[in-house]
């Protein structure tokens, strides 16, 4: 690791993408910071205004995070309108390309003929980026820390156990917190090889695990980390909790926010700690699911609960709002560099 280590970290959500340009020795206060549209949001709209106009739409480029995407080319379809795709830039909608054709989309290996606006999907656009610092005399660090939520490849299987799945290996291959960042990226994390094809040499990371770790990282909760504390990140659509405990994660629980209330979630987070949740209920209401490692601490350890995320008001009351390095916004890029100084440091063992 250089002696002033620099790293830009960006945390892909579905409404943002939230950015750090991180450099050691200066204040954090004093690094450049950036809460942009994501990517997803930014395309959604322009499908939306191709609707409006009754113009065909053309995706290219690589699979990204669907989302209001993907809403987005439905309402366009739904109008009578066509939507091709590559068959890469077809997995942004589904894995499988027998369901993308089943909505209506035409999977095509060349542009069609036909006027269409073209749409270059990808989840990072470090170019754009650089160009807009530019006027600001801000480069860019070498090197890039990313983080984006990766169900996983799952054609013929449900993608919620798909990438619960994941999370249950990880518990079972020991939960430590150094082990959620990847250099290689296993082959199934499909959306992470797309941007790390986009970034050659990127680090990347789950959002709702970089969250998690940079609420670690106020000193609050920083103190309790030792003895035990549960971390609760309400994304704008997931919500992630984790027991942690020392350097390890015990537990976890995925659900999505749009199908919780502040009840619901009280109720699923106060049971989920003394687990009395099963996996199967988690899912049959929607969610992803919930695991503990077979030899996770007494459920009082994690009676101090820290909550994150852009969602978190769904949370209030429920425990101590976190707020790394003063901006709970950039949780996820701090998780990031935490992550990578943790990783590359036990890389030089």
């Amino acid at each position: 690791m250089p002696d002033r280590f620099s790293v830009l970290a960006v945390d892909v959500g579905a409404g943002t993408q939230d950015i750090l340009l991180y450099e050691e020795g200066k204040a954090v206060e004093n690094c450049v910071k950036l809460v942009l549209p994501s990517q997803t949001q930014i395309f959604a709209g322009r499908v939306a205004r191709a609707t409006a106009r009754g113009q065909s739409v053309f995706l290219c480029g690589n699979l990204m995070g669907g989302g209001p995407l993907v809403r987005a080319l439905k309402r366009h379809l739904e109008a009578g309108l066509r939507v091709y795709a590559t068959p890469r830039a077809a997995k942004t909608i589904r894995d499988d390309p027998r369901e993308v054709e089943a909505l209506g989309v035409r999977i095509v290996e060349q542009p069609p003929e036909e006027n269409c606006i073209g749409l270059y999907l990808q989840d990072v656009v470090l170019d754009d980026l650089r160009q807009a610092l530019a006027f600001f005399d801000v480069e860019l660090p070498e090197t890039v820390a990313v983080a984006v939520q990766d169900h996983g490849e799952a054609i013929g299987k449900s993608n919620r156990k798909f990438r619960f799945e994941h999370w249950e290996r990880f518990l079972a291959q020991g939960g430590r917190l150094v082990d959620l960042i990847y250099r290689e990226i296993p082959p199934y994390l499909t959306r992470m090889r797309a941007v790390q094809e986009a970034v050659p040499g990127a680090f990347l990371m789950d959002t709702g695990a970089a969250a998690i770790r940079g609420a670690l990282l106020d000193p609050v909760v920083a103190a309790r980390q030792q003895a035990g504390v549960m971390v609760v990140n309400v994304g704008n659509q997931h919500v992630l909790a984790a027991l942690v405990r020392g350097d390890r994660i015990w537990g976890i629980f995925e659900h999505h926010t749009g199908l919780m209330t502040p009840e619901k979630l009280r109720n699923f987070l106060a049971r989920f700690r003394e687990g009395k949740v099963a996996n199967e209920e988690v899912y049959a209401d929607g969610g992803h699911g919930c695991a503990w490692h077979p030899e996770a601490p007494d459920p009082g350890c994690f009676e101090f609960v820290a909550v994150t995320g852009p969602r978190r008001r769904l949370a209030e009351g429920l425990g101590y709002f976190a707020v790394p390095c003063g901006d709970m916004m950039l949780s996820g890029c701090f998780g990031l560099v935490a992550s990578l100084k943790e990783f590359l440091e036990a890389d030089r063992g």
